[in-house]
């Protein structure tokens, strides 16, 4: 039964890449690029995968990989949100699928996921809320996209280092206290904030608690993929249709890639231990951290 089911799965993802192949090949023979130019962009394909996995197998958005890359490249800083935006409508939405079948399949049984779907719909209603709130009522980030998103990393890297050796283990949670609602609605309104001026921030922010909440790491992780993939969506259309600042041409191959980068996360995340996991984060977090705030 077990064979027959992962075999259909595998039938299953394989239609999907075929036809989503398909209608991407047709959008590049549509565009109006010449092939030397869309040979200048292939290389995005590869910065897609990598954002996507790293995204989608720590639960932070693709922009902790997008970002510095795009600050790199001399993108303006609404340039540089926009296009990691959109990234992710890709890669975190081929997470979140993937991770939602992972949830269904095998572990909507499971005590210590009993929360997952009430985790999700909280705080993915409560970060929504708080970019919308950044929208509509027109906030300004404190500091440059640069600075923030540098300490914004930084900080985030030292906290999960500290947490990583300096809280002993013990077993997992499962039960959602009334003070972990409270927090999940703060971190989604905080968080949401500030995924709309760096493209990342709710992700983090709830993998980070759960995980010191001590609940299930994979749950911890599902999670953070599914409310940033709702994040990203209800803010595309701000980057799109009222002021479209997306840099189509790195999205039209680094899209593609986000995709498959999102369907093979889960399997990264169910070969690593929770530590390894939060460390592999953390080392990338300080790295791009001590160097944006050193420059």
């Amino acid at each position: 039964m077990l064979v027959d089911t992962t075999k259909a799965n595998i039938l299953k993802s394989g239609k999907f890449i075929t036809a989503f192949s398909l209608v991407w090949l047709a959008f590049i023979v549509l565009s109006p690029l010449s092939i030397d130019t869309l040979t200048d962009y292939v290389t995005f394909i590869v910065v897609g995968i990598t954002g996507a996995i790293f995204a989608n197998s720590t639960g932070a958005g693709g922009g902790v990989i997008f970002i510095p890359l795009f600050n790199f490249l001399n993108f303006s800083e609404l340039q540089s949100v926009a296009t990691s935006f959109a990234i992710q409508c890709f890669g975190m939405t081929a997470g979140a699928y993937t991770w939602w079948h992972h949830y269904q399949t095998q572990k909507s049984d499971l005590r210590l996921w009993q929360g997952f779907k009430r985790i999700v719909a909280v705080t993915g209603l409560a970060a929504v809320l708080g970019l919308w709130l950044v929208y509509f009522g027109e906030l300004v980030s404190p500091s440059s996209l640069h600075n923030s998103f540098s300490w914004f990393s930084l900080l985030l890297g030292i906290f999960i280092i500290v947490s990583v050796f300096m809280v002993k283990p013990q077993r997992d949670s499962s039960k959602l206290l009334a003070i972990d609602w409270l927090m999940l609605v703060i971190i989604g309104l905080g968080g949401g904030a500030i995924t709309a001026w760096l493209s990342v921030g709710v992700g983090e922010l709830l993998a980070i608690y759960l995980i010191l909440r001590r609940f299930d790491i994979n749950m911890a992780i599902a999670s953070a993929v599914l409310v940033s993939a709702i994040t990203v969506w209800s803010g595309i259309w701000h980057h799109t249709v009222l002021n479209f600042q997306v840099y189509w041409q790195v999205v039209l191959f680094a899209g593609p890639g986000a995709v498959l980068g999102g369907v093979l996360a889960k399997t990264l995340v169910t070969h690593l231990s929770a530590v390894r996991l939060k460390l592999f984060f953390a080392s990338w977090l300080l790295v791009i951290g001590v160097f944006g705030v050193s420059t």
